[in-house]
């Protein structure tokens, strides 16, 4: 029996074991169980060439499984709310972002303008009138409805740019895009909330603005700063910065799940539909507008992980500054998820499928390191 059938195997019987105590009984530990449940199938993934896009999605599980069950334990540590870790964290993380850019991304626009602009126009028009539209069809209490439509109106992130990777998509255009959306972000995500989510929630555009600003811009570009002139002297930092964003991800999650544990009960599988439903609408009508304006069909496939994939931790932040991450911010905790498992899917489709036309000039070689 090889390692990863025994893992496999494990995971079903521990699956088994938690689903019996939570149709027969009321088992204190049911959500260790669960959370095992996970773990194993994380750790199995790993060994998997097909899989392994995955084994994050179920370490993120794993820990939002403890924090259904126990949330006490990720609300307070002491006398100190954990939830006043997220804004560091989401500094943190845009920090990495920043070093992962240079310069050169922002030069791409003009090598490859047509791509950018219906890269940033699609993501901005298609996300945020999917979240409007699928909050008003669905009837949420305002507070989620609101949450549902800022994920939509928040730029993409660097998910994206990993499974533009994978998918044989352009991987220049993607980053380009994703730098881009982002630093427009401060003023189009407050405006776009406030156009299409005013009647839901009350929105201070000039503080939402500021705290975007705070939250992105200069971390990104302290980031930026830091790869122009220290980048590659220390590599332990390095090889650090991206496994420090996967925990902060991770961690954002599951302070966001317990503190909105009793709301999500009430609306979860409808938000977990709604979610999906919105995700994966943005990338079929993100490759098809982009067909429309006849990109190539690397280009497509990019436009399309662009649209599709949002900043969930940004949107989270926002509803934190808000006073709200119990209700807003339910919407980018369970869309961060969903986005992973379908993301990951799509691109690994793709990547038996490689492009068949050739590349156009507007493909910019980006990073040998990719």
């Amino acid at each position: 029996m090889t390692r990863t059938l025994f893992l496999f195997l494990a995971a079903l019987v521990l699956l088994f074991v938690y689903l019996y105590f939570f149709l027969f009984g009321n088992f204190i530990y049911a959500g260790l169980l669960l959370m095992g449940f996970f773990i194993l199938l994380a750790i199995a993934f790993r060994s998997s060439r097909l899989l392994k896009g995955f084994s994050f999605t179920m370490m993120i599980f794993a820990a939002v499984s403890l924090a259904m069950y126990y949330p006490a334990y990720f609300q307070k540590a002491g006398g100190f709310r954990l939830s006043g870790l997220i804004l560091p964290l989401l500094q943190i993380i845009m920090f990495g972002m920043g070093t992962e850019l240079s310069v050169k991304e922002f030069k791409n626009i003009l090598h490859n303008p047509k791509g950018v602009f219906i890269g940033i126009f699609c993501h901005y028009t298609i996300m945020p009138l999917l979240g409007f539209l699928l909050a008003s069809i669905f009837r949420f209490p305002k507070e989620i409805a609101a949450g549902i439509i800022l994920i939509g109106c928040c730029p993409s992130g660097l998910a994206s740019n990993v499974m533009s990777y994978l998918a044989r998509a352009n991987l220049a255009l993607s980053i380009t895009v994703t730098a881009v959306s982002t630093m427009l972000a401060p003023l189009l995500t407050p405006l776009l909330l406030q156009f299409l989510g005013g009647e839901f929630i009350e929105i201070k555009f000039w503080a939402m603005v500021w705290d975007i600003t705070k939250i992105v811009i200069l971390p990104i570009s302290a980031g930026l700063i830091f790869h122009q002139f220290v980048r590659g002297r220390f590599s332990f930092i390095d090889k650090a910065m991206p496994k420090i964003s996967m925990f902060g991800i991770g961690f954002i999650i599951v302070i966001i799940t317990a503190a909105g544990r009793d709301s999500l009960l009430e609306v979860g599988l409808k938000l977990i539909l709604v979610t999906f439903i919105q995700n994966t609408a943005g990338y079929i009508l993100g490759y098809w507008s982009a067909r429309l304006f006849r990109l190539s069909e690397k280009d497509c496939r990019t436009v399309s992980l662009e649209v599709g994939m949002q900043n969930g931790g940004l949107a989270s932040g926002l509803a934190l500054t808000m006073g709200k991450l119990a209700t807003v911010g339910l919407a980018p905790a369970v869309f961060g998820p969903t986005m992973n498992i379908t993301g990951s899917s799509l691109a690994s489709w793709w990547h038996r499928r490689p492009p068949k036309e050739p590349d156009y000039k507007t493909t910019i070689p980006l990073l040998s390191k990719y």
